[in-house]
């Protein structure tokens, strides 16, 4: 990856995807010991991290999200490390999901629960950047690749 475009996307994702890691890794260990959480900014963690949307099929939602991140990040650093360019839709496409998901666990905060968790917030600020760096990078790799030559038709 020699260009300037190449380099700044991984970096940019690893660094976001590290943070969200951090954040859900953070947010699965309050899950397992049924640590307080201090909120700060909002005043609903406890209500948001307890309530019956915290998990799916018995699996912390928070787990979900760590294991969301590690996927990321190795992802990404195999883009970087090894120059595979074809994970760059597989990237896209995760980062997508992960950003549906967010946009669903913000409308379950705000009106199912009526409550809102800092740290779920956290998630999905990093998960909505990654998904808009991943687009920005899919759209400017895919309109800079090389277009092929055009084929002749007969009688031209």
């Amino acid at each position: 990856m020699s260009t300037s475009l190449s380099r700044w996307y991984p970096t940019t994702v690893l660094a976001i995807a590290f943070l969200g890691f951090l954040d859900a890794v953070y947010l699965t260990i309050e899950h397992f010991t049924s640590f307080s959480l201090p909120c700060s900014i909002t005043h609903g963690c406890e209500v948001v991290t307890n309530s019956v949307y915290s998990e799916i099929l018995g699996i912390p939602v928070a787990l979900l999200g760590a294991l969301y991140y590690v996927a990321i990040l190795l992802g990404t650093y195999a883009l970087l490390e090894f120059g595979r360019r074809d994970l760059l839709k597989w990237i896209a496409i995760a980062t997508t999901a992960g950003f549906l998901f967010s946009a669903w666990f913000v409308y379950v905060q705000v009106f199912l629960i009526k409550a809102i968790c800092q740290y779920c917030m956290i998630s999905a600020l990093t998960s909505t950047s990654l998904f808009i760096v991943s687009m920005i990078y899919l759209w400017k790799f895919k309109t800079s690749a090389p277009s092929p030559s055009p084929v002749a038709t007969p009688g031209e």
